[in-house]
């Protein structure tokens, strides 16, 4: 027997408890959303979650640009 109480209808958060927000793209590095998304997430229509679910695999690529390591750093000052 199931307990049917527990079970939510609703779209899942897609955190993965890896909680850093990268200081250029202003995104989680976990779940690639910004941290408006992240506290208006409860607040989501099940619709309004998709969309943004849809979005969020098209984030990765502003994670991975390089910045230029020391060579860059020391360029700037």
């Amino acid at each position: 027997m199931t307990d049917d109480i527990w079970k939510r209808d609703e779209v899942e958060s897609p955190c993965v408890k890896i909680c850093v927000i990268h200081k250029e793209a202003r995104i989680c590095t976990g779940c690639l959303r910004t941290i408006d998304e992240i506290t208006q997430w409860s607040r989501l229509s099940n619709e309004d979650r998709r969309a943004l679910l849809e979005e969020l695999p098209e984030r990765r690529a502003l994670l991975a640009k390089r910045r230029g390591g020391r060579k860059a750093r020391r360029a700037q000052n």
